[in-house]
Formats: structure tokens, C-alpha cells, sequence
């Protein structure tokens, strides 16, 4: 079968993932019986696999998970992949939450939280603080809802667009990955099996971002900072919306492969 996945020009770690989930079988096992057929039925059901991979379907959607920042997911059509880059955000997240805050500390928000990967990967690390994250997806946010059961971390998650499930409440840190992708823009056609309305708010993408820079200083305690995943090429726009709106110290961070990936800024501790 991992054979026949790469004619089929597929790559060899997703074939080998691919057969983990189909056969029920170890990576280990796999590799010592390499040479033995697997049985019909389970043959049936990876041929089955392979041919939605090789119609372009994210494998993580066929095999109904991802792993992000240690934790294994579960995903469905109903919300974007979590990707590797995000885990920037998170990184950057967790460097300005104490590890040995008390529980009475303000919480922590994620907007548009799709399948829980940041809110989860935050209170995965910081089991102390109280984290909250909302989505206007209901089934994203069931989604959501399932991962932190699974997991056993407690999120208040509540449905919504950006500000409007948190009126009058306020966080000592915000964090958002919202749709940043250009209705024009050539990679949303290598997307299509993803949710659109997660991918691009259409226009120049950045319609997102308006919105949680216009929303962030009266939601953001003094001296609370909101970050900001975006485009690689979208850091400079992103960064003049955050001071437009009052925000100070805005500063960029770059992912593993060296591109601006988030933007961040605070509110002024003396507002």
C-alpha cells in the first residue's frame, strides 16, 4: 500500500500516517511487515483514503486529526487545519503569561478559535489561568467544545463574531488567528476543501483584523496586549491598524521558516 500510495504521487509520510489510521496499526509494526498484504476490507478503506488524498483533501481531515503544540486534535471540515505556524502565536502567548500566575489572575481570549487549537495549547500550559475563546462557526465551535472534553481542559467557549460574545468584559491577553487571505489571492484555489469563511473575510483580507484592532483597547485590560497570526507579507499592514487604534510596543514575530507571522501590540498601561 506504500507503494501504491507513491505512484499515486503522494508522499511517503503521509502514505505511512495514512496506514497507521486504516490498519489500526503501529508505525513499528508496519515497518517489520512491510511486505505482507493487508487484509480486504482494510485494503478497500486505505485505497478509499489514498484516492481523497490524492483529490487534494487534507490528510488530516481523512484521518479526523492533528497533532499542535503537543496535543492531538481532532478536526473535521468544519474547521481550518491547525498549522504549524500558529504555534508561534502560541509560543509568543505563553511568554507573556507567567507559568506561576495565581488563579486569580485576568483570563485569556481567543477569537475565532476554530477547533480550539490556541485556547486548548494556552490552557494546556497555563492549567491555572482561565481561558475563554469564541467562534462564529457553531460547528467549529462543537468542534472546539469536543477537543477540550477529550482533553480535559476546562475553556469558557461561547459563539459569536470577534468582541460580541465578550460585551463589557475585559483580558489581560487577547490572541486571534481570524481569516487574513485575500479574495484574490491564487493559494485560496489549493484550499477549497477548508472552510472559506475561515480562510478569507474576502476584500484585501484584512477586514478581520479591523475589527479586533478597533474592538482591542476597550477589551483589553491596562498594560494587555493583543497578537495577531497574518500573511507573511501583511505585518507592516497589520502593525499600522494596531497603532491606529491606540495600541503601543507593536512588535512582529517571525515563524520557523523566518516570516512575519504575528503582530502584537498593548494597551497603554496608564489608560
Amino acid at each position: 500500500m506504500l507503494r501504491e500510495g507513491q505512484e499515486r504521487g503522494l508522499p511517503a509520510w503521509e502514505c505511512r500516517r495514512l496506514l497507521e489510521h486504516t490498519s489500526g496499526r503501529t508505525r513499528a509494526w508496519l515497518v517489520a511487515h512491510d511486505q505482507e498484504p493487508l487484509p480486504a476490507e482494510q485494503a478497500g478503506r486505505t485505497r478509499q483514503a489514498l484516492a481523497r488524498l490524492q483529490a487534494g483533501e487534507p490528510l488530516a481531515y481523512v484521518v479526523g486529526e492533528q497533532e499542535f503544540h503537543g496535543l492531538t486534535l481532532q478536526v473535521s471540515p468544519a474547521v481550518l487545519v491547525p498549522r504549524p505556524d500558529t504555534e508561534t502565536l502560541v509560543d509568543w502567548a505563553l511568554a507573556l503569561l507567567p507559568a506561576d500566575a495565581e488563579g486569580s489572575a485576568l483570563p485569556v481570549l481567543d477569537l475565532g478559535t476554530g477547533s480550539g487549537a490556541v485556547a486548548l495549547a494556552l490552557k494546556a500550559s497555563r492549567p491555572q489561568r482561565q481561558v475563554c475563546a469564541s467562534d462564529l462557526s457553531p460547528a467549529a465551535l462543537a468542534v472546539a467544545q469536543g477537543n477540550g472534553q477529550r482533553l480535559g481542559l476546562t475553556v469558557d467557549w461561547r459563539q459569536g463574531a470577534w468582541w460580541q460574545p465578550w460585551h463589557g468584559e475585559r483580558f489581560e491577553l487577547v490572541v486571534s488567528n481570524p481569516p487574513y487571505i485575500a479574495a484574490d489571492d491564487p493559494h485560496l484555489a489549493a484550499l477549497h476543501h477548508e472552510p472559506r469563511l475561515a480562510l478569507t473575510p474576502e476584500g484585501d483580507g484584512l477586514d478581520g483584523v479591523r475589527a479586533l484592532a478597533a474592538g482591542a483597547v476597550s477589551h483589553l485590560t491596562p498594560g494587555g496586549w493583543l497578537l495577531l497570526e497574518h500573511g507573511w507579507d501583511q505585518h507592516e499592514a497589520v502593525a499600522a491598524l494596531l497603532v491606529a487604534h491606540g495600541l503601543e510596543e507593536v512588535q512582529s514575530r517571525q515563524d520557523l521558516g523566518g516570516r512575519w507571522r504575528c503582530t502584537g501590540g498593548r494597551r497603554p498601561a496608564r489608560a
